[in-house]
């Protein structure tokens, strides 16, 4: 069945039960029964008949058949396309540019649908009534929101006067199931060497800090690396929007940010929960990523006792997280020496993990480093790499083979596994 093909058709039921019932005395459930009697018969005809006009019909399976479904309900009282988008569970990401054009991300491709909202006043509808089903608002004032739904998706609405060409809708989905190590290893991101180096990293609190660039899997290497942390110890996350799933620790506390009221009150920044969470007898922090000013903070939580702790940023490199970081410390620092940032960075973070989105859109660990100390003489943070992806001959544009390779680098910082009392070299 084609994209095109489906689309036509849910506008084909669509028009029909508008066209021939009464809408007004139908209740939700029965408008629902309504349009699965309207498709059996459809399918039924379709058996009968055996036109070639019909012929995708007879190639609907049930999950199709409950996809049409759900799309003509939300196509007649819900959220029109964007509805019968989202009840789609293998589009990762949702990218409305207008009401003429949207893409998604599937299976991690992209792909551009043929379907369209009928004018930008409908999808400017649907976006007041998708907005104010999370308690929020938007509008030509206040044009840009960021909210997160029930299920955990993370939404950006941009609108006019900011947004040119029309409502811009920008929706990243997460699985419904956390990501384990188990499923990095079979997805090729990670080998089970590293695999267990990692979980040996984790155990014995080394600070850990995962890099990449949008949508190359910083959330979901975190949420895998947190199945490694004792069930017994407090654990406490922060973040933007509840994005993490972490799972069998019993004593846990998740915080989220909040956005300032219409008034310009009341906010509640990512600096204000780190803040609080170091009165919370945290064992270990999980900040889910960090953007600005509060990296200082981070820093500062990884430097006072709380070992073990977590974070993400956005980056290319190993080497260049480290300068993001200064950037940011200083955002909320400001004045304070370069070198003295340096040194906080050196003493805070042990362990950089380094993630790609690359060529054949899979998602690949390309580096793991240890930041070894502050060198004073060339005025730098040393890194010492332990693991490095490097790619097969047998690649191909379409794909691409390799895996994670030891370097011929030991590790410097010990110390840490030998506390633990971990009687193995990485």
């Amino acid at each position: 069945m084609t994209e095109q093909w489906r689309s036509d058709f849910i506008s084909q039921i669509k028009s029909e039960i508008q066209g021939h019932v009464d809408l007004t005395n139908f209740d939700d459930r029965q408008l629902k029964a309504f349009i699965t009697e309207t498709l059996d018969r459809k399918i039924n005809q379709a058996k009968t008949q055996n036109s070639e006009t019909n012929k995708e019909l007879l190639t609907i399976n049930f999950k199709e058949k409950q996809l049409i479904t759900t799309a003509v309900f939300e196509s007649i009282r819900g959220l029109g396309v964007l509805g019968g988008i989202i009840v789609d569970p293998d589009i990762s990401e949702i990218m409305i540019n207008g009401y003429k054009d949207i893409f998604i991300e599937k299976e991690g491709k992209l792909h551009k649908l043929e379907s369209r909202f009928e004018s930008c006043r409908e999808l400017e509808i649907i976006i007041t009534k998708f907005v104010s089903r999370a308690g929020r608002a938007v509008n030509e004032s206040d044009p840009i929101v960021d909210f997160r739904l029930e299920d955990g998706s993370r939404v950006n609405v941009v609108m006019k006067p900011i947004a040119l060409n029309g409502p811009i809708v920008t929706m990243r989905r997460f699985p419904k199931e956390a990501m384990t190590i188990d499923k990095l290893i079979a997805f090729e991101s990670i080998t089970p060497e590293v695999a267990e180096v990692l979980r040996i990293l984790v155990m014995a609190k080394y600070n850990v800090f995962v890099c990449g660039g949008t949508g190359s899997g910083k959330t979901t290497f975190l949420n895998a690396l947190s199945n490694f942390i004792p069930h017994d110890e407090r654990i406490i996350t922060i973040e933007d929007s509840a994005e993490l799933q972490i799972k069998n620790i019993d004593n846990l506390v998740q915080l989220e940010t909040r956005n300032a009221s219409a008034d310009g009150k009341g906010a509640i920044t990512i600096r204000d929960l780190i803040k609080s969470a170091l009165r919370m007898r945290p064992e270990r922090i999980v900040v889910g990523e960090v953007r600005g000013a509060e990296a200082l903070d981070m820093l500062q939580a990884m430097n006072t006792g709380h070992d073990g702790s977590l974070s993400t940023g956005h980056a290319n490199s190993t080497r260049d997280i480290l300068s993001r970081l200064e950037t940011m410390v200083l955002q909320g620092a400001d004045g304070l020496p370069l070198e003295a940032v340096r040194q906080q960075i050196a003493s805070a973070i042990d362990i950089i993990i380094h993630l790609s989105r690359i060529r054949d859109r899979s998602r690949r660990t390309m580096e793991i480093a240890e930041v070894t100390g502050y060198d004073a003489i060339s005025r730098h943070v040393n890194l010492n790499t332990l693991y490095e992806f490097q790619e097969s001959k047998e690649s191909t544009k379409g794909k691409v083979i390799g895996k994670l390779i030891r370097t011929s680098n030991e590790m410097v910082n010990t110390h840490k596994l030998e506390m633990a009392g971990v009687g193995v070299r990485i």
